[in-house]
């Protein structure tokens, strides 16, 4: 019995640990989903800018 009682604790202390981790890969892939839709979004918004300034510089110089 004396030998379930301590599996069975390493067993809920390893959990524990394992709670933690997740929680870390749960957060480091937030941060990666954020940086793709901020990389998406610069890339759509800087060729829409790209576009802008061209036409304003074609008025000005034309």
């Amino acid at each position: 019995m004396l030998h379930f009682d301590v599996l069975k604790a390493w067993i809920q202390a390893h959990v524990a640990k394992t709670d933690r981790g997740a929680s870390l890969v749960e957060y480091a892939l937030l941060v990666a989903l954020i940086a793709v839709v901020c990389i998406v979004a610069i890339t759509f918004l800087g060729s829409a800018a790209d576009q802008k300034f061209s036409e304003v510089g074609s008025e000005l110089g034309g």
